[in-house]
């Protein structure tokens, strides 16, 4: 079976699956951005705040994305650890907008980065700074600076200013995540 498997996937026939990790601070579009990834007959009309977490998927021209969106509320930021060990990539969200949580964000950012089920791979990390068509918004490269990006040097990630309502700068940030997935299954 495992011949028959590799060949549909080389033919196209069958997609590669990838276990991805969405996380971000609460209120800061995960949720719906997700719903913007999935084909229109798929997405949701209601989004709520996600509790907990759930669990999407859509898909790419050559894999198949399962999302494991995570609550970003503070009392389930703890349940994200959960998820390091399985996931091959990493989605997080910035509200470009909220300047004085982003102090947050980075905190937990650094506490991703140093967990021994991240530190030990080499995984990619996509970062979206949303919510950019909002008066009073941080540029992509201020977010960057502010989250302290640069400190990165054992994982390829990167940053993509987006708007999760109209879908703005979601695809070039996950075909740049599919490029680093593939790169990496070579």
């Amino acid at each position: 079976m495992g011949l028959f498997d590799t060949l549909a996937s080389w033919l196209g026939i069958k997609k590669n699956e990838v276990n991805v990790l969405c996380i971000g601070l609460d209120n800061s579009g995960k949720s719906t951005m997700i719903n913007q990834l999935k084909p229109s007959s798929a997405q949701s009309q209601d989004i709520a705040p996600t509790i907990g977490f759930s669990v999407e998927r859509f898909s790419t021209t050559s894999l198949s994305f399962t999302v494991f969106d995570m609550s970003g509320q503070g009392r389930y930021r703890s349940l994200w650890e959960h998820y390091y060990r399985d996931a091959q990539a990493i989605i997080f969200v910035i509200d470009s907008v909220d300047k004085m949580r982003i102090v947050v964000a980075k905190e937990e950012l650094d506490a991703l980065i140093i967990h021994p089920d991240v530190k030990s791979k080499r995984i990619p990390i996509l970062f979206f700074a949303n919510k950019m068509d909002l008066p009073d918004s941080l540029s992509s490269v201020k977010v960057s600076q502010m989250m302290g990006l640069e400190n990165i040097k054992s994982k390829p990630w990167h940053i993509c200013a987006s708007n999760a309502l109209t879908g703005e700068g979601l695809k070039e940030g996950v075909d740049w995540l599919q490029d680093q997935i593939q790169s990496m299954r070579i």
